[in-house]
C-alpha cells in the first residue's frame, strides 16, 4: 500500500476546475486513489451481491438539469458502516486577476495551500483518505466497513448529487450507520466548532401585477411596486421566533427586488422580489409557506393587486441528538486542538439535510473564514491536525 500525503492529494484534487456542474476528472481521480487502498471498483450486475461491490460511479441527469458524477466507496462489508461524505465540486473563482495565483494551480505560500477548494472542500477529503491510508497501515483487518459518499454537485442545485445517491442506497438497502460531513465548520480556529445539525433553507419568488400607465395620472393605475414594498415590509417585520437552546431565531431575508422598467415615466405592470428564510426546527417549510401566503394574499387583496408566488425548499432543520460517537469525536478534536469543541447548528445548509434520512450525521472540517472567497486557503497545519483527528476517529470508532 502506497503512503497517501494529505497536502499532496489536496494538490491533486485543485488542479481539477470541477465548478458545478462540470466534473473536470475529479471523480474519477478520487476513485483511482481509493482503489490503491482497497476500493475494488467491478459492475455487479446481481443486485443481491451489492454488498460486495467497493466502488461505484453514480451519474445522475433529468431533462432540467446538468448530469452528475458522484462516487459511492466502501471497503469491507461487515457493520458497522462510518462514511466519509464531501464534495469534490467548487464555486467559481471569479476574476482569477483578483487572485495571487491561478486558482487551479494550487501554491503554497507563508505555510498556507492556497487555491479553489483548498477549505470547500477538497482538502477535508484528503485529509480523511490519508487518515484512512494511515489507518490501514496499522490495522488491515478491522470489525467493520468505512466508505466514502462524494458528490459533483452540493454547491448548485443539488439535485442529481447526494440526495439521488442517497435515494439509490436506499434500494439498495445499504446501511450506513454513521456518517462524518467534512465541510469547513471552525469559524477561526481548528477545534472551534463541530455542526451537530442544520437550519431549514426556504427560497421564495414574489411577482405582483398591477395595471401599466403614464406617471403622471397614478390614480387611474396600479403601481405594483407600492404592494410589493408593502409587502416586503410586512414580512420583515413578522419575527417567526425567538430560537431554541439549539437553534438560533429563524430569519427572512431579502436578496433581490427587480422592476424592469427603464422608462422614468412609466408605472411598471410588474414587480418582483427574492427571499430567503433560514429556520429552525419550530417550522417547517409548508408551515412557512402558508404564513407567507397569507400575508402576500391579504396585501394583494386589499390593494387590488395579482401575485405570482414560486417557491425551492432546500431541506427542513434537523438535529443529531448528541450520542457515544459524537463525545468520542468532540473527546479527539478538544485532544489534538486543544480547543474544546462546541456543538452548533449555525451557518448554511450542507448534504447532510440528505444523508440524515438514512443516517445520523456530525460535521467537521477546516476553518470556514476563506470559503468562496479570492485566494481560498487553508493552514498546512490544520491538514495535519485534520488528519489526526479523522485517524483517531476511526480507531476509536471500531474498538
Amino acid at each position: 500500500m502506497r503512503k497517501i500525503n494529505e497536502l499532496e492529494l489536496a494538490k491533486e484534487l485543485i488542479r481539477y476546475p470541477s465548478i458545478t456542474p462540470k466534473d473536470a476528472g475529479a471523480i474519477n481521480f478520487l476513485s483511482k486513489q481509493l482503489r490503491s487502498l482497497g476500493f475494488k471498483c467491478k459492475e455487479i450486475s446481481d443486485l443481491t451481491r451489492f454488498k460486495e461491490f467497493k466502488c461505484k460511479i453514480l451519474e445522475f441527469k433529468d431533462k432540467k438539469s446538468k448530469p452528475i458524477k458522484n462516487l459511492y466507496a466502501r471497503l469491507g462489508t461487515k457493520q458497522p458502516n462510518l462514511c466519509y461524505a464531501g464534495h469534490t465540486d467548487v464555486v467559481p473563482p471569479g476574476n482569477i486577476s483578483d487572485w495571487t495565483v491561478n486558482p487551479f494551480k494550487p501554491s503554497i505560500k507563508k505555510n498556507y495551500l492556497i487555491g479553489r477548494g483548498a477549505n470547500d472542500m477538497k482538502s477535508s477529503i484528503a485529509c480523511f483518505v490519508s487518515a484512512v491510508n494511515k489507518f490501514l497501515k496499522n490495522k488491515s483487518k478491522f470489525n467493520g466497513s468505512i466508505s466514502f459518499l462524494i458528490t459533483g454537485d452540493e454547491e448548485g442545485l443539488a439535485i442529481n448529487g447526494t440526495k439521488k445517491v442517497v435515494e439509490y442506497l436506499k434500494r439498495k438497502k445499504e446501511k450506513i450507520n454513521f456518517c462524518i460531513v467534512g465541510e469547513p465548520t471552525n469559524p477561526n480556529k481548528l477545534g472551534e466548532m463541530i455542526k451537530i445539525g442544520r437550519r431549514g433553507s426556504l427560497t421564495g419568488k414574489i411577482e405582483i401585477s398591477g395595471v401599466q400607465g403614464h406617471v403622471a395620472y397614478p390614480h387611474l393605475l396600479n403601481n405594483p411596486i407600492n404592494t410589493l414594498v408593502n409587502i416586503c415590509k410586512r414580512l420583515k417585520e413578522k419575527k417567526l421566533d425567538k430560537g431554541n437552546k439549539n437553534f438560533q431565531p429563524s430569519n427572512l431575508e431579502f436578496t433581490g427586488i427587480y422592476v424592469d422598467n427603464k422608462a422614468h415615466n412609466v408605472i411598471p405592470a410588474r414587480a418582483k422580489a427574492q427571499f430567503n428564510i433560514r429556520y429552525n426546527n419550530f417550522h417547517t417549510a409548508n408551515s412557512l409557506k402558508k404564513k407567507i401566503n397569507l400575508i402576500v394574499n391579504n396585501l394583494c387583496k386589499k390593494n387590488k393587486c395579482k401575485f405570482k408566488i414560486e417557491y425551492i425548499a432546500n431541506g427542513d432543520s434537523f438535529l443529531t441528538k448528541p450520542g457515544k460517537t459524537i463525545y468520542m469525536a468532540k473527546k479527539i478534536v478538544k485532544k489534538i486542538t486543544k480547543i474544546n469543541p462546541k456543538f452548533s447548528t449555525t451557518g448554511g445548509t450542507s448534504d447532510a439535510r440528505f444523508i440524515k434520512k438514512i443516517a445520523p450525521c456530525l460535521e467537521f472540517g477546516l476553518v470556514n473564514k476563506t470559503m468562496h472567497r479570492v485566494d481560498e486557503c487553508v493552514s498546512i497545519s490544520d491538514l495535519r491536525k485534520l488528519t489526526d483527528i479523522y485517524k483517531n476517529i476511526l480507531v476509536e470508532y471500531f474498538k
